[in-house]
């Protein structure tokens, strides 16, 4: 299966230098003047506006084109929800997980009651189009509701100390939140992290699991993988 590489046209700055800035925007936590400064040191001119621009137009395609080069979800989902500040206002950050660390979806809420674990549960079973086996919650009894009333079939284990992976699938978005001083709207929260969800987690490989050399070639792996989706390499994109 082939995905298609971003259209460039009407843009004066090749692919190479657009998708050059969009990592380093969803990679680090980076401002977009600390990005055009960056570029500058390279010799490139780059407005920290058109970097935003940028990241707007092809984050949430660069993000979806890797995703459709993931394996398949696994059957058991391990979901959680934290609050963030947006515009000094509390809302709820609502992320699922597979068992092997990938976010399958994620849903910026005001509440979470039972209507907003419903329409979790729902908008994930319509993103993923598949039924998990089971599904690990905290024990926020909004979870046990929507789930009597969505997915009744599929078993459901409510323990926190089974649900840290979901948990520490939150540190990487509470450093950007750090990073940016905290979103100024839900919209534009649910923007970036969906987008940030799926660049991030491509290039942070289990580091701790793998010796240097290895680390090194599933980088370069990486790093090809995204050239290919962006079209920085020149080549069609293929999987």
């Amino acid at each position: 299966m082939s995905s298609v590489v971003p259209s460039y046209k009407n843009h004066r700055y090749p692919a190479e230098i657009i998708s050059h800035c969009v990592w380093l925007y969803f990679r680090f936590p980076l401002s977009f003047r600390e990005v055009e400064e960056l570029m500058l040191e390279r010799g490139v001119i780059v407005s920290y506006e058109t970097i935003r621009r940028w990241c707007l137009k092809f984050g949430q395609t660069y993000a979806n084109a890797l995703r459709r080069r993931r394996p398949q979800p696994g059957d058991k989902w391990h979901l959680d929800e934290v609050f963030i500040k947006i515009g000094g206002v509390q809302k709820y950050l609502w992320r699922a997980v597979d068992a092997a660390g990938n976010v399958l979806d994620i849903l910026v809420q005001n509440r979470r009651d039972k209507a907003a674990a419903r329409r979790f549960f729902r908008r994930l079973l319509t993103s993923t189009g598949r039924v998990p086996r089971v599904i690990v919650t905290d024990k926020l009894a909004s979870y046990g509701a929507a789930h009597r009333e969505v997915m009744p079939s599929v078993e459901h284990r409510a323990h926190k100390g089974l649900n840290n992976r979901a948990e520490n699938s939150h540190q990487p978005t509470r450093q950007r939140e750090r990073a940016m001083k905290g979103f100024r709207s839900p919209g534009g929260a649910q923007r970036f992290l969906f987008a940030f969800a799926g660049i991030s987690p491509h290039f942070r490989p289990h580091r701790h699991l793998m010796s240097a050399g290895r680390y090194r070639f599933e980088m370069r792996v990486r790093f090809t993988i995204w050239d290919q989706i962006t079209g920085a390499a020149g080549v069609p994109a293929t999987v």
